[in-house]
């Protein structure tokens, strides 16, 4: 696959890896998950997972690097909704 296409991923990634970020970083805070939907999280994880296993099969490190990223903050959130209710 040439350089600029793999480039793409990697920023398309980024940006949607990362978006997850203040959104932990609040929650880790405040501890406030009250306006959180638990199961948008559950499900948004397990869509990760899927998105995780598949770029693993097709060896595209975009996919996975965004997937791996998604889902550890995915799943802190979780984590903090399931704690701090």
């Amino acid at each position: 696959m040439p350089l600029s296409v793999e480039l793409l991923g990697f920023v398309a990634a980024a940006l949607t890896s990362l978006c997850w970020l203040p959104q932990t970083w609040r929650t880790l805070r405040t501890r406030d998950t009250r306006a959180i939907s638990l199961w948008t999280q559950l499900l948004l994880a397990c869509g990760t997972v899927l998105w995780l296993v598949y770029g693993v099969q097709i060896l595209s490190w975009p996919v996975i690097v965004a997937n791996t990223l998604t889902l550890l903050l995915v799943l802190a959130i979780i984590t903090m909704k399931l704690r701090f209710g």
